[in-house]
């Protein structure tokens, strides 16, 4: 059996990816990779790494067709790309919070030796200090959807991966302004049509691909670690501007919080600091 291994960028991945569909190759996922293809001849793992992994009897056919010479690697491989990802999608307290990011080969590298990964696997206090050499290094961008702007979206869109979609978009805008570049990648949250379809002028050339677990690639952790680092600040604000404690995700402690603040401020102010579409509000309505 004859193994090719070479670490290529997210867009020759993509369409290394629709020529193996167009041949009717079977996908799944293998261990800590995006995808697998498989045909009776050969199987191709796109690994989270960004290696790919070719084996077969004989791929020096497919290799061509592939267009995997040593020239399109080191090319592709030096192109820079956005990450996005989001924060507070899940809390009933505090804004939403989409952040964007732009990597080359340069700044990968020093996001990997400051310790930059998916922000679930980083305390807060981390999270803050990373945030601030992230901001310093990379091209990025924050949007933030305070709880007043959130529920005003949402009776828009009337649907959470809609708005979520217009978050990404945003921030892909907002740094394609800055630095152009031909590529992004978000966590998997919905048909990928979405984000494609809230794009404005300067997103509708871009290759936009979304990927379950995406947060294993660089781009899409530092982007993960800006959303939570902004969230985290707001909510700190939102404590000290109602002096009450606002804890994370939804549980019985976030209930007996949001009464507190209906005792004190009123149910009508609730929209101020939480996502009004959450079941939870059926618990507080008056």
């Amino acid at each position: 059996m004859n193994t090719f291994s070479e670490k290529i960028a997210q867009k020759k991945a993509d369409e290394i990816k629709k020529i193996l569909a167009s041949k009717q190759a079977a996908f799944d996922v293998a261990q800590y990779s995006y995808w697998r293809a498989r045909t009776p001849d050969y199987q191709v793992i796109y690994y989270t790494s960004g290696k790919v992994l070719i084996q077969g009897k004989n791929i020096d056919s497919l290799l061509t067709e592939l267009e995997l010479t040593k020239e399109s690697l080191q090319t592709l491989s030096d192109e820079k790309y956005i990450g996005t990802d989001e924060s507070g999608k899940g809390d009933f307290f505090g804004p939403l919070v989409v952040a964007g990011v732009q990597v080359n080969n340069e700044n990968k590298n020093f996001l990997s030796e400051i310790g930059v990964k998916d922000s679930k696997k980083l305390d807060d206090k981390k999270i803050l200090v990373l945030a601030n050499k992230i901001k310093a290094n990379c091209v990025h961008s924050v949007v933030v959807i305070t709880p007043v702007k959130y529920n005003e979206l949402y009776s828009k869109f009337n649907n959470l991966n809609k708005l979520l979609a217009w978050a990404h978009s945003r921030a892909i805008e907002n740094i394609l302004e800055k630095s152009p570049c031909n590529y992004a990648l978000a966590d998997k949250f919905g048909d990928e049509s979405l984000i494609k379809n809230a794009l404005m002028s300067k997103g509708k050339n871009i290759i936009l691909n979304q990927m379950v677990r995406a947060e294993a690639d660089i781009a899409v952790a530092a982007a993960s670690i800006l959303a939570r680092a902004e969230f985290v600040k707001r909510m700190q604000e939102m404590e000290n501007k109602f002096e009450l404690n606002f804890s994370k995700g939804v549980s019985p402690q976030v209930i007996s919080q949001a009464k507190s603040f209906i005792q004190k401020y009123s149910f009508d102010r609730l929209k101020e600091i939480a996502k009004m579409h959450f079941k939870t509000v059926k618990e507080l309505t008056p």
